[in-house]
């Protein structure tokens, strides 16, 4: 399970700076770029994704 939590927070962390530089503009070719909307959600979701993480390499099995 603490792997399968991690692995699942690096992907959020990955996708939340995915949807970021879309929303910013920096990724091009999406329905998503020059998004606010995905400037805001990307880094809600990274910081959730890196919160996870965290509590997933602190737990004990």
């Amino acid at each position: 399970m603490r792997a399968l939590g991690i692995a699942l927070g690096v992907l959020m962390v990955a996708m939340g700076a995915i949807w970021t530089f879309q929303g910013l503009g920096y990724i091009e070719g999406s329905a998503m770029t020059d998004q606010s909307i995905w400037a805001v959600l990307g880094p809600i979701l990274a910081g959730f994704g890196v919160a996870l993480v965290i509590v997933a390499a602190r737990r004990r099995e």
